[in-house]
């Protein structure tokens, strides 16, 4: 069956795209997390911008980023702050992941604003990352914390990758999300 990607912003969700995307991060997460939630997904901030992976009608993928302004060293840098990256257990290993990042990455590109792509992750899934373009900076990031908006947290040991848009390179510096993190 072929393979749908749809690029939609989070004020334009439908009821039934988001009973899909509640059901494909709950049977991920549910027990370990509890549930999804699309204002607030385990405390992270919120895509604007939704990457939707349907096989037939099932939703199978999801990428998301929100476009904000970071601080990194003396630069201000615009990027598409990237998470919820997921592929649904029964289509995984059939390079869905790739292609839909490379769909995620084109809707990143058309947005002007936009120099980088932006994420933090685990160890384990840097691999996947780096197979489709991403790169690893290393820095000192501070960001709002997920449990407590008036804490700043501050961290030099999460896997931290970008990916170039319009940017070329990434600056020097520690860097502050001004706000939670994806």
């Amino acid at each position: 069956m072929p393979e749908e990607f749809r690029v939609v912003s989070h004020g334009a969700l439908t009821a039934s795209q988001l009973s899909a995307l509640r059901g494909l991060f709950d049977r991920e997460y549910l027990a370990e997390y509890g549930g999804w939630d699309p204002d607030r997904p385990y405390g992270y901030s919120p895509a604007s911008v939704h990457i939707l992976a349907f096989v037939g009608s099932a939703l199978v993928g999801h990428v998301g980023f929100q476009t904000r302004t970071l601080t990194v060293g003396e630069a201000e840098v615009t990027v598409a702050g990237t998470g919820g990256v997921l592929v649904d257990e029964v289509a995984r290993g059939s390079g869905l992941g790739r292609r839909l990042m490379r769909r995620a990455q084109e809707a990143m590109w058309e947005d002007e604003r936009i120099q980088f792509g932006y994420l933090g992750c685990r160890e384990g899934v840097i691999p996947f990352y780096e197979s489709a373009g991403w790169q690893r900076v290393r820095a000192v990031e501070r960001h709002t914390s997920m449990q407590d908006p008036r804490s700043t947290v501050v961290s030099s040991d999460g896997p931290l990758l970008i990916f170039p848009i319009r940017g070329r390179d990434w600056p020097a510096g520690e860097i502050d999300l001004r706000g939670t993190p994806w």
